[in-house]
């Protein structure tokens, strides 16, 4: 999987949450706890975010399809900050939200995704 990071460093980030969201509190995406967010193919011209930007870890992570509750807190984001951020990666079609439940769901399948759901608010 291709990084989006500019550099590896593990850096702690000084930058307070609200900074990070420009004031805003509110995605611009319906954004259930328990949606999958996944890494969408991205154009030649990657985004470039400088050193630990916390978009670019969010990219990089949703290869594996997390919940909006596991990506807040496998990045120790106020779960608020990390809607609105990934309501803006969706926005410009960097990442996709599946649907959660349907009609047609199964059991195996609510079950997993009540089970992801606990991980990610326990992991907060």
């Amino acid at each position: 999987m291709e990084s989006w990071e500019s550099d590896d460093t593990a850096e702690p980030q000084l930058v307070r949450p609200y900074t990070l969201t420009a004031g805003r509190t509110d995605s611009r995406v319906n954004l259930p706890l328990e949606a999958p967010i996944e890494t969408v193919l991205l154009p030649p011209k990657a985004p470039r975010w400088p050193g630990n930007d916390v978009r670019g870890r969010m990219l990089s992570m949703c290869a594996d399809s997390p919940s909006v509750a596991e990506i807040a807190a496998v990045l120790s984001l106020p779960l608020g900050v990390a809607r609105v951020l990934i309501g803006d990666l969706v926005t410009q079609g960097y990442l996709r939200v599946h649907t959660t439940l349907g009609d047609s769901t199964t059991i195996d399948e609510r079950r997993e995704l009540i089970g992801r759901t606990l991980r990610g608010l326990r992991a907060l």
